[in-house]
Formats: C-alpha cells, structure tokens, sequence
C-alpha cells in the first residue's frame, strides 16, 4: 500500500502580536523615563581599575573641582528635611514651593544665604558655569563651616526617615590639589566618619 505523502509547506509566524507588544513597552519606557538632570559642576574623575558599585539610596555625594565644593544627597524626602534643617539652623524659612523645587536639585553649591534665588531660576539658569561658587567650607571663629551643616543635617534626615546611616562618597576632579579634598577628609572625619568612598573612572584593561 503506497504511503501518503503529506504536502510540506512553509512555516509562517504572525509578528503582528509582537510588533504591538514592542510598541506598548516602547511607548511605556519613554513615558516612565525620568530625564537625567545636568550636573552644575562638571568634573573629569581619575581613573582606576576598582569597579564597585556605588549604593542608589541613602548616598550623599561631595563634588569638588575647580577649588568649588557641589553636595548633594539622595531621596527627595530627604533634601526636603534637610532644607528644613538647615533652615532652623541659619534662621531661613523656606516656602512649601521651595522646599519642592529644591527636592528635585540633584546638587547645589551655593551660600545658604544666596540658595532661595538658585532654587528659583529654572533648572537650564541654575546649572550654567560659573554661576555657583561653591558651598562654604571655611569655619567662622567656633562655628562649623556650611559644608560641615549640611553634610551633618543630611545624616540625619536620612537616619530619622530611612533609618539607616548615609553613605558619604566624593567624587573629585583628577586636577583638583590635594588640599581641597583635605579639608573635606577633615570634616568628615569632625562628624566620626571615616568610611567614604571615592568615585573614579574604570580604566581601560589591556
């Protein structure tokens, strides 16, 4: 009995469903895409063979370059408390809008006195060259430099809302004199804290 040849025929696959969900999870990650915010202080970190993972929260970042002191510190929440900190401290009060604004600054630095005008220029104007000095980091007589405040009252905030302790990293410029970040080293060191990372550059493995 002859055998039954079954007609062989090309393999055809439907890619309509998939080109939709392609356009769904585009369209989603563009939609839920937060825009990366432009540093106010642009620096070339040294490079090194070390690559650790820097932490996403509870993580206070000291940029210095140029001879200018930037800081800057995770968590909305946590910029929030510590402007209002500060604020106590240096006898400012500081409006609900500002406290907003300034929530989303990923860094400042600038006087305390000087901060309500940077908070409210539009985030282009506030991060031009040149237009941020830099946060104090001189003491004056007994009292603590700014620098020494707000690295202390970020301590704090994070403690008090994420009771945890904040990491302190510093990210420099491969330029910058050592003195600069001596004087950063001393005031970490004033507050007990003698663990901080500093950031680099991968370098190239041959």
């Amino acid at each position: 009995m002859p055998k039954v040849k079954v007609p062989r025929k090309s393999t055809a696959i439907d890619m309509t469903a998939m080109c939709d969900v392609a356009s769904l999870l585009l369209t989603f990650f563009i939609l839920t895409a937060t825009a990366r915010q432009p540093e106010p202080l642009t620096v070339d970190t040294p490079t090194s063979t070390v690559k650790i993972k820097v932490p996403e929260v509870n993580i206070g970042t000291i940029t210095v370059g140029d001879g200018k002191i930037f800081f800057g510190v995770k968590g909305q929440n946590v910029r929030i408390s510590m402007l209002e900190k500060m604020g106590e401290r240096y006898k400012i009060q500081f409006t609900p809008e500002e406290k907003k604004r300034f929530s989303l600054m990923e860094s400042f630095g600038v006087d305390i006195r000087q901060l309500k005008q940077v908070i409210a220029l539009s985030s282009a104007d506030r991060n031009k060259e040149g237009l941020q000095p830099g946060i104090p980091v001189d003491s004056v007589g007994t009292a603590p430099s700014q620098l020494h405040d707000w690295i202390y009252q970020a301590r704090v905030a994070t403690k008090e809302l994420n009771d945890e302790q904040m990491r302190v990293s510093i990210k420099g410029d491969s330029k910058e004199e050592y003195p600069a970040v001596k004087k950063i080293i001393d005031i970490l060191q004033k507050q007990k804290v003698n663990k901080f990372s500093l950031i680099t550059s991968l370098e190239g493995l041959d």
